[in-house]
């Protein structure tokens, strides 16, 4: 990943915008890094591969309830055969 700092995106946005069309791209402020320039297309595959949703027994959906019973049963069934 190509970084630049903050003060280089001053004097050369374009530049550092067409390198994160083709691959991320680092900014950094003190030599440190503190954001990422990405295509949509990045963004939305991490954000997409992060959509994991948990819930308790109190606040779940019927939909889930259902289905985790029913996966559930069919595991004791196969416990009894």
């Amino acid at each position: 990943m190509k970084q630049f700092s903050f003060s280089d995106m001053n004097r050369a946005s374009g530049e550092i915008l067409e390198a994160a069309l083709i691959e991320p791209v680092a900014l950094t402020k003190r030599g440190k890094e503190k954001l990422v320039i990405l295509t949509t297309e990045q963004y939305r595959k991490l954000v997409g591969a992060s959509h994991t949703v948990a819930y308790g027994l109190d606040d779940a959906p019927d939909a889930v309830h259902a289905e985790l019973m029913s996966g559930l049963d069919a595991l004791l069934e196969d416990d009894h055969v």
